[in-house]
């Protein structure tokens, strides 16, 4: 199973239930990474979509204690196991990618053997984040690219794997 976040300098993944910023290219890295995928995200993460609308052509599960929260074309669950239970029905774990928030990528941290991050070169202020994962030994880094946007940012793609 996967993470996939972009982050800054400092690890902060949003501000105020947003993104940190707006990058195509990542945005880009994004759509086709979990293209036909499932994701898991909590509610919060859900509501910052455009419209409040599901991601296409993807198995969105929210996760949310809140009963009453129903939307058409996401799948809604209690815990991440659940939610895990779920999107194996349909896909496996390589197929699995967790997206948010910051509650829901520390949980997933700890079953998860993939991550793709999006580094980006800039310091925002953010007031969420992801846990670093160049600390913890359990992860190393498998491959990165770096690029520079249309914009002049700099971004490093990079995947990360879990030693086993």
């Amino acid at each position: 199973m996967n993470i996939i976040a972009a982050a800054d300098r400092n690890w902060g993944i949003g501000k105020d239930n947003q993104l940190l910023d707006h990058i195509p290219e990542d945005m880009k890295f994004f759509r086709t990474t979990t293209s036909g995928k499932a994701v898991i995200m909590g509610k919060n993460t859900f509501l910052s979509f455009p419209n409040q609308k599901p991601l296409p052509n993807r198995m969105n599960i929210v996760l949310t204690h809140d009963e009453a929260f129903c939307t058409e074309g996401i799948f809604v669950c209690k815990s991440i196991e659940e939610a895990v239970s779920l999107a194996k029905k349909e896909y496996a774990g390589e197929d699995i990618f967790f997206i948010g928030g910051e509650t829901v990528y520390r949980e997933a941290a700890a079953i998860c053997d993939t991550a793709y991050i999006t580094k980006i070169d800039n310091e925002y202020e953010a007031d969420r984040f992801l846990v670093n994962l160049d600390k913890l030994p359990e992860w190393t880094v498998k491959c990165e690219e770096m690029i520079k946007c249309e914009n002049g940012l700099y971004i490093t793609f990079v995947t990360y794997k879990k030693k086993l």
